[in-house]
Formats: structure tokens, sequence, C-alpha cells
């Protein structure tokens, strides 16, 4: 049985943006193992990393990190896919990140996390014997998701050379701005792109997924109602840049350029 590994960030980064692509895997038999980095519990916030979740309508007594680990078992549920893997990573609010434009304002000189991912991403990718990774492209800026990407990028040229790799656009932050930013757009733009369709059953599973992550709908979309008008908008597609020959169960559902 073929392993799809979805390398998510954040807590939800995964399922937005390619949850359908997820479920569609699983449904046809795959293993999924949806991994996110940026998991890990600080008592006591302060400051910025404090206003994270208060400006969230969280109190200061909430363990903000316990509810979104909850959250994300229950999209993959949703999705159909394994109990997810939470790496323990702390957010750029803990690592010195101060305010939210700093979070998306290139990554700061003293932050080494990605010394630490290497060898994590690296473990993971052999432990799963990944078929297929799934990572993002690293759009709209944010410093934790550039972080995976180097990190992924150094695996990608040791360890896990030759395991094909679906690139996805960042979603909502493809959304949020007309012209996003794109760190790695040079990079990205000598890959393959591909869209995947996916069916009725797995657009539902994504909208299942994506709404459970209750904590974070107001802020990314003005509540639940916002966030199904933007995925009704994206028609049951998910754009992504390949890194090595797309799996055949996937093959029959995209086009590509």
């Amino acid at each position: 049985m073929p392993t799809a590994l979805a390398l998510s960030p954040h807590l939800d980064d995964a399922a937005f943006s390619c949850g359908g692509t997820l479920a569609t895997l699983a449904a046809s038999g795959w293993t999924v193992v949806m991994a996110t980095v940026f998991t890990g519990s600080v008592a006591d916030p302060k400051g910025f990393a404090l206003a994270c979740q208060t400006d969230k309508g969280l109190g200061p007594d909430v363990d903000y990190m316990t509810l979104r680990r909850a959250e994300d078992a229950a999209a993959a549920t949703a999705l159909g896919v394994a109990r997810p893997l939470h790496l323990g990573f702390r957010e750029a609010p803990h690592r010195g990140y101060g305010s939210a434009p700093q979070l998306f304002a290139g990554l700061r000189a003293d932050d080494a996390i990605v010394d630490d991912l290497r060898p994590a991403l690296g473990d993971l990718i052999a432990e799963t014997a990944a078929d297929l990774i799934l990572a993002p492209q690293g759009i709209g800026g944010h410093v934790d998701h550039l972080q995976v990407i180097h990190a992924l990028q150094a695996n990608v040229s040791q360890r896990a050379a030759g395991t094909p790799i679906l690139w996805w656009r960042d979603f909502p932050y493809t959304v949020r701005h007309e012209t996003p930013k794109e760190p790695f757009a040079e990079s990205f733009s000598r890959l393959e792109s591909v869209t995947i369709g996916f069916a009725p059953e797995a657009e539902a599973a994504k909208e299942r997924a994506c709404s459970a992550y209750a904590s974070q709908l107001g802020f990314q979309f003005g509540g639940r109602a916002g966030l199904v008008k933007r995925l009704a908008e994206e028609n049951a597609r998910e754009a992504f840049r390949l890194m090595g020959a797309l799996p055949a169960a996937l093959a029959a559902l995209a086009t590509t350029t």
C-alpha cells in the first residue's frame, strides 16, 4: 500500500491547501500521513504570542495548541486519513517574531529552527517510506512555511531524492491578495504545473475537514459561511508544482501545463 506524506507547517495548512487530494488518495487505498511541524504548546505565553490566541476569542487560560491539535485530529477523521502526527516545534511567535507583519517580512537572522527541522523531516520521510510528499510553496511568505521548505529542500538533495513531491499553493494566502508574495516563485516556475480535480465526495470531505479548525474560521474567513464560499470558488480543484512523476492514482484527475 503506497504512502503519501503531507508536511503541514501549521495545524490546518494541509487540509486547506490539498485536503481534496488527500481525501482522494485515502479513498483509493493510500495510507495518508498528515504531519504538522509547528504544534508545540508553550506555557504562559506573553505579548504577541498570547495575542495570537486572544484575538481569536480564546482566553489566556486556554492551551491554544492543545485545542488546535484536537481540531487537527477531527480534520484527519473527516478526510479519512490516519491520525495526524504532530512534530512539536514552536511556532514563529515563540521564536522571536513579535508582530503579524514580522511573520511575513522574511526570516530573522537568529531563527535557526531549520537546523532542527532538517533531520526531523528526513527521519519522518524515512520512517514513513513515503511514495509521495505534499508540501507548501510558501505563497504568502509566512516564515514557518519558508523554514519547512528550506528543510525539505535540503532533504530532497540528500535523503529524499527521487521521491515525487507535489508542492501545493498555500490557501488561503492565494486568495488574500491579488498578487501574494511568492518567495520561491523562480525555483517553482521550473517545475510542471499540475491541477488536480476531485469528486464531490472528496470536496465534501475537504469542507468538513476545514470546518474542523473552528478556532481559525473567524480570523481566516469571517466564519464558516465564508470558508464554504471560498472553497466553492476553488471549484473542487487544487494546484501544485510537481517534482518527479505523478502517481497513477492522481494522473487521471490531473491537468498539466
